[in-house]
């Protein structure tokens, strides 16, 4: 979280600051939302490594707060496949889960198939 802060630039103190987080909502300091939907991305890139810069979109809602040094599964499924003017693309489920199989972040991404 802390290096995530630096090369962003965010510094929010809900992020960096226990005492600050500690009285808010949350009790404690949580990870920027953008980080746990960089994993996710991370994911896309990997899976669709010459299609997703070029043509990738992405639609997420942030759905629940991740603490510092939880553990998150990142996940995708293609859930369905479409002929287009520019070729095929896929649409895809997406998201990052954390420990307790709760989402906190859930959406669907879009990427041109080869």
């Amino acid at each position: 979280v802390n290096s995530y802060a630096e090369a962003s630039g965010d510094h929010n103190p809900i992020h960096l600051n226990e005492a600050y987080a500690a009285s808010t909502r949350f009790g404690t300091r949580i990870a920027h939302g953008m980080l746990s939907l960089a994993l996710v991305t991370e994911m896309l890139v990997i899976d669709f490594p010459k299609t997703w810069h070029s043509g990738g979109k992405i639609k997420v809602r942030f759905s629940a707060p991740v603490m510092p040094g939880e553990i998150v599964k990142i996940y995708g499924e293609i859930t369905d496949i479409t002929e287009t003017d520019i070729g095929f693309v896929a649409t895809c489920s997406i998201g990052c889960k954390k420990p307790d199989g709760t989402n906190a972040v859930v959406g669907q991404a879009t990427v041109p198939l080869e």
